[in-house]
């Protein structure tokens, strides 16, 4: 069983397109492991805020079926299969790691280069998996945030429920 870890995002209709993917990804992979939630600007064009989070999962399924399965979410709920990379969304699934996996995998960049680029991705990540390395840079995720230029990306926690359990608050 990978462990894998999944960006997930949302600007339009947020707190919905967030829970929507959560019960999806639930009922296909089981127990999952979520971080706090956090509302980030808008990063590659102008746009409405995003609900970000990351969640953790362990699974057999190989990365073309799990990517397969991230697009085959994201259609569902309301992502246009021609979306633009930098565009408003219901629903944003990435693969961030799986496993220690480097390198281009079925299409897959292993790990996401913007783990190391954006707080949205790495503060969050670095709350679920604190002491797990990054298989690139070889520093835990506690670390790279730590070190990271917090005041070049605003996240804030807020309050999120899902199925009744409160899995997020402000800060």
């Amino acid at each position: 069983m990978a462990q894998v870890y999944l960006g997930l995002g949302s600007n339009i209709e947020r707190e919905r397109y967030l829970a929507a993917g959560l019960d999806a990804l639930s009922a296909l992979y089981g127990e999952l492991s979520l971080s706090s939630v956090y509302d980030c600007a808008a990063v590659g064009f102008d746009g409405q805020p995003f609900l970000n989070m990351v969640v953790g999962l362990r699974t057999s399924a190989a990365v073309a079926d799990l990517a397969r399965d991230m697009r085959r979410i994201e259609i569902e709920h309301g992502r246009a299969p021609n979306a633009v990379r930098y565009s408003a969304r219901q629903l944003d699934i990435d693969i961030l790691t799986y496993d220690d996996v480097v390198g281009e995998v079925d299409g897959v960049v292993l790990p996401r280069p913007e783990i190391l680029d954006n707080a949205f991705v790495l503060r969050p990540l670095a709350e679920l998996a604190p002491a797990t390395r990054h298989p690139v840079a070889g520093r835990s995720y506690a670390d790279l945030w730590r070190d990271y230029d917090q005041a070049s990306q605003a996240v804030r926690r807020v309050d999120f429920s899902w199925r009744g359990r409160l899995i997020s608050t402000a800060e």
